[in-house]
């Protein structure tokens, strides 16, 4: 039986969903992971992200956010088959302004894509998320064998050469939001 990994990128994802309404849909990753199987079996379900920026006196945003990261992450964590990398948020002073950027995230998803392919223990690979850094990865999994498909939001971003590095391009639309989305009860 062939198998495949889904390598999710958090900093994507969390705007992509936005894209949904606002405040965004929660969603099921383990139903998300599993809606790409097509007859394959799911090696693992990779979640890549950097925590929120905390200062030495959190402010209660500063607070929240990094409360419901360590939410998402914990419960990422207890899903079958999955695990969470995360790298590290930079704070770095530009033009008058505090700027953050990920460190070590697309390198961690680069790894994990690469090493899987080339020891030939994945047969397809499905991306979420548009960094244009993982095209070399991509090229690397493709010469081992590994089919590559790119999961997008239509009308996301997406730079033309990741477009044209990956085999196959798979709608992340308002039809699988349905088939992923978390349904709560009324009150």
């Amino acid at each position: 039986m062939n198998r495949y990994i889904v390598l999710i990128e958090g900093g994507y994802m969390r705007p992509a969903l936005k894209m949904f309404g606002d405040p965004p849909p929660e969603v099921s990753y383990l139903k998300l992971s599993e809606h790409f199987a097509s007859g394959d079996e799911r090696l693992r379900t990779y979640y890549y992200d950097a925590a929120p920026f905390q200062s030495a006196s959190p402010t209660p945003d500063e607070k929240r956010r990094k409360a419901e990261f360590d939410r998402l992450t914990q419960a990422l964590e207890r899903l079958p088959r999955t695990q969470v990398r995360l790298g590290r948020l930079q704070r770095r002073y530009e033009n008058g302004q505090w700027r953050f950027s990920q460190k070590r995230v697309d390198v961690l998803l680069a790894v994990d894509l690469v090493q899987l392919s080339c020891e030939k223990l994945i047969q397809r690979a499905v991306i979420v998320g548009t960094d244009s850094d993982f095209v070399p990865a991509i090229q690397t999994a493709k010469n081992a064998g590994t089919v590559v498909q790119l999961c997008r939001v239509p009308g996301s971003r997406v730079n033309d050469e990741l477009l044209r590095a990956v085999d196959e391009v798979i709608p992340f639309d308002q039809t699988l939001l349905d088939l992923i989305k978390v349904e709560r009860p009324e009150p």
